[in-house]
């Protein structure tokens, strides 16, 4: 019990041990939070949740370093930086895209802009030790934590497809032929085809029981006549 206190009184404290220990810990809290959503094959997973962390705590970090290195200054300081933080929320939003199959692209960019203008504001203010440990951890999130996105991805038992069928009826034979095989599906989304002459689109959400699996099934998909092509997102 003694250690547990010893290591929240650090934390407490502005030392470059305790301002380390909260970006670890956000690092944490994004990582779970964004394994969860990615488990569940959602557009914001691992990357996206850990940089707005690592952001968020980049700017209480910073705060209270103007409420300690600025006491008695007239004048709110913090007014331009919140400023700036929500501008930045505007640009960010920009940069998120959503293709012709359905699939959000941008999602990493937006936070990664945004996360970057916090550390901006640290360094700007003279925080540059904070700055420095932030930038540590974004070049992590970006690297080494793409490796953890992928490798989920890949193992993930839900997946989604995109589909292009010969014509309407085909989506009833897919439905059909799904549960046969047993094969859940949890999302089915049917848009009609921009292209004249063409069947129905669909974005499909489906689980398979064993990863091993996974690579038939869709090999499988691409063999059936009712299925003009097929392609996992």
């Amino acid at each position: 019990m003694a250690y547990v206190t010893q290591f929240l009184d650090i934390a407490h404290g502005f030392s470059l041990l305790g301002i380390t220990i909260r970006f670890i810990f956000v690092t944490i809290v994004g990582t779970v939070v964004g394994i969860d959503r990615e488990m569940k094959n959602r557009a914001a997973g691992i990357k996206t949740h850990v940089l707005v962390c690592l952001g968020a705590c980049m700017v209480s970090t910073t705060s209270q370093y103007v409420s300690i290195m600025f006491q008695g200054v007239d004048g709110d300081i913090n007014r331009l930086g919140a400023q700036v933080i929500s501008g930045v929320g505007f640009l960010g939003v920009g940069t998120i895209l959503i293709t012709g199959k359905n699939q959000v692209r941008g999602l990493t960019t937006a936070a990664g802009l945004w996360v970057c203008a916090c550390v901006g504001l640290a360094a700007g203010i003279g925080f540059i030790e904070g700055a420095t440990i932030a930038l540590l951890f974004i070049i992590f999130t970006l690297k080494i934590l793409n490796l953890v996105d992928n490798k989920i991805h890949m193992y993930a038992k839900n997946f989604e497809l995109y589909i292009e069928f010969e014509n309407t009826k085909s989506v009833r034979f897919f439905i059909d032929d799904m549960h046969k095989k047993d094969i859940s599906i949890y999302e089915l989304s049917v848009n009609k085809s921009n292209i004249k002459g063409q069947g129905p689109i669909a974005i499909v959400r489906v689980g398979v029981s064993n990863i091993k699996d996974r690579p038939a099934f869709i090999d499988n998909l691409r063999e059936y006549e009712y299925i003009s092509f097929v392609e996992e997102l």
